[in-house]
């Protein structure tokens, strides 16, 4: 499946992360304890995508501006996460910057710093 090896190269590239599967799909954890992607295979719903950590307001930004990418998960959806469609046109310079956005989120502050500054608008359009 090509959006999981896509979406696994790009959290593999963040540092210290590690992947293992957590309530039966691939999850990416910083320093394998903190969880701040999960990949979503029809998981809820007939939808492809991911759940991942999000910074304040951007959940409900994103889900109200743009509902058929963007959607409010379950269990996680309460506590600010965002859900990523990847089965629509997908962008993965965007997924990149969400991905490492949710990494910032949840990472401490001394694997954080080793990553380049990103602007903080996200790219915007689909591929």
């Amino acid at each position: 499946m090509e959006q999981l090896e896509r979406l696994r190269a790009l959290c593999l590239e963040l540092p210290e992360t590690t992947e293992r599967l957590s309530h039966g799909e691939p999850t990416w954890f910083v320093r394998g304890k903190k969880t701040f992607v999960t990949f979503a295979d029809h998981h809820h719903d007939d939808r492809l995508g991911f759940w991942c950590a999000a910074a304040p307001g951007v959940q409900q930004e994103l889900v109200d501006t743009e509902p058929d990418r963007f959607y409010r998960p379950p269990y996680v959806g309460h506590r600010g996460w965002l859900g990523v469609y990847l089965d629509v046109p997908v962008d993965w310079q965007e997924i990149r910057y969400i991905i490492t956005d949710a990494y910032r989120q949840i990472a401490p502050k001394t694997l954080s710093s080793q990553l380049p500054v990103q602007s903080p608008e996200r790219p915007s359009g689909t591929a």
